[in-house]
């Protein structure tokens, strides 16, 4: 006997089974266009870079939708893979992010593919039953506005000391 689907309580679970099933078609892509050095979380940091120049990390961060942490991640990522370069910024604090001439050089192919995903991403959301940009948008506002954290506080006090 085949087992309900699962609800909520595999929530996280689920949702990187269907990231890591879309990151790794589109790496795919990247690897039959012959840019197996780009990653899919490097292409909106590139692209951005390309459409507004060098910018701080926290910029870019804001731009792409990523915590300042996730960018700077990715920012380091990049520049090991020599596709950017990071200098100082007006003051000490501030870094700023660079493209190099050989992220240049694949800007091209990037946004051929960027207009090939958006074009894919659109039909794939015509299959389902609301489209999931528009439900992760609504996903992320309400975690914005109350955190998990304090919803299973809430759901349960006695697991959180203090909270009694």
């Amino acid at each position: 006997m085949d087992s309900p689907a699962p609800g909520p309580e595999l929530l996280g679970t689920r949702l990187r089974l269907l990231l890591g099933l879309l990151e790794a078609d589109v790496a795919a892509v990247y690897s039959d266009l012959g840019l197996a050095e780009v990653r899919p979380r490097y292409t909106p940091v590139l692209r951005t870079l390309a459409r507004r120049g060098p910018s701080s990390i926290q910029d870019l961060a804001a731009a792409v939708g990523v915590t300042h942490s996730a960018a700077s991640q990715t920012v380091a990522h990049l520049v090991k893979d020599g596709l950017t370069v990071v200098g100082p910024g007006r003051d000490g604090r501030q870094r700023i992010t660079s493209l190099t001439p050989k992220a240049e050089s694949l800007l091209p192919a990037l946004d051929a593919e960027w207009e090939a995903t958006t074009a894919a991403a659109t039909a794939f959301e015509a299959e389902l039953s609301f489209p999931l940009s528009e439900l992760i948008g609504e996903a992320l506002e309400a975690l914005r506005r109350r955190p998990m954290r304090r919803r299973i506080a809430d759901a349960a006090p006695h697991l959180i000391p203090g909270r009694n």
